[in-house]
């Protein structure tokens, strides 16, 4: 075994560690994905707390086996996320062999590599990319995964296959319908929901956003669902509107996500179950069987 090759393992089982998760699937996958195919010739640049990006010493890619931001584009603050951040909503998602998952926000692929170790060459991967030229530099570095498609354009209005997990990797205000009606019986999405709170915050890099990430399971006609992490995260292009934003951030202001356990769609007034109440679609206290 390679020297990079032990380092990719002693890696995986660190970010298990710290994002508390236990997958042998994840770990494996974490191993198995070459962080510096997707991340351009080095060195590269680390965001660390308190100093911003920071050049590693070399190109050497032992430096980009830590629990890191790595950065794609420091002018725009576009970065490969923190590894153990993605490992627990991963975990939540659950992606199983033979699935069909949806990527949105695929960036330049790392993460879409995973889940495509995930799903192993019976299921397959759909990767959406807004940005273009993120998007032709994860086609390039996701060529080696038949089983992956990676499309260029607003992964909140563009048509996919049915999909068993969709995971959004942009903070939006609302779900956006294609991923609701997308999703199969029983299938999940994972979702960022954030306000337009972006003050200052020295841990992170700016033009991030303040939320939490929703888990969804669909049930039917029905959609369980619960905040599972509180979220730092650029925005979702295409998910995000003004009215839906005063809601969120009223309803995070006044407290109580933990309460939620489902997502409605069905025409009602307001409720005293209602935690958020929008149009067109609510965050309930009421629950679905899982």
């Amino acid at each position: 075994m390679a020297d990079i090759d032990i380092v990719r393992r002693a890696y995986a089982k660190q970010i298990m560690a710290a994002a508390g998760v236990d997958s042998r699937a994840l770990e494996e996958a974490f191993a198995r994905v070459p962080r510096e195919d997707f991340l351009g010739p080095g060195p590269w640049q680390i965001w660390r707390s308190g100093r911003g990006y920071c050049a590693t010493p070399s190109a050497d890619p032992v430096y980009l086996y830590t629990n890191d931001l790595v950065a794609i584009d420091p002018a725009r603050q576009i970065n490969n996320g923190e590894p153990s951040f993605h490992a627990t909503l991963m975990a939540a998602l659950a992606p199983a062999a033979g699935e069909h998952i949806v990527h949105i926000g695929t960036g330049t692929g790392y993460y879409t590599a995973i889940l495509a170790e995930l799903v192993r060459a019976a299921g397959r991967v759909t990767g959406i990319e807004y940005d273009p030229s993120l998007s032709d530099r994860a086609a390039r570095n996701l060529a080696r995964y038949p089983n992956v498609t990676v499309l260029t354009g607003d992964g909140a209005r563009m048509t996919f296959d049915p999909a068993d997990g969709i995971y959004v990797n942009a903070g939006a205000t609302r779900p956006a319908e294609s991923w609701l009606d997308g999703l199969t019986e029983g299938g999940r999405l994972i979702l960022p929901l954030t306000t337009d709170d972006n003050r200052p915050k020295a841990e992170m890099p700016g033009g991030t956003r303040r939320g939490g990430v929703l888990k969804v399971v669909r049930r039917g006609s029905r959609y369980a669902a619960r905040f599972i992490s509180s979220v730092l995260i650029f925005p979702c292009a295409g998910a995000r509107d003004a009215a839906s934003e005063r809601l969120l951030a009223a309803a995070m202001e006044g407290g109580g996500a933990e309460t939620v356990r489902s997502l409605r769609r069905d025409a009602h007034d307001r409720e005293r179950s209602c935690w958020l109440h929008a149009d067109g679609w609510c965050l309930s206290q009421c629950a679905v069987d899982l």
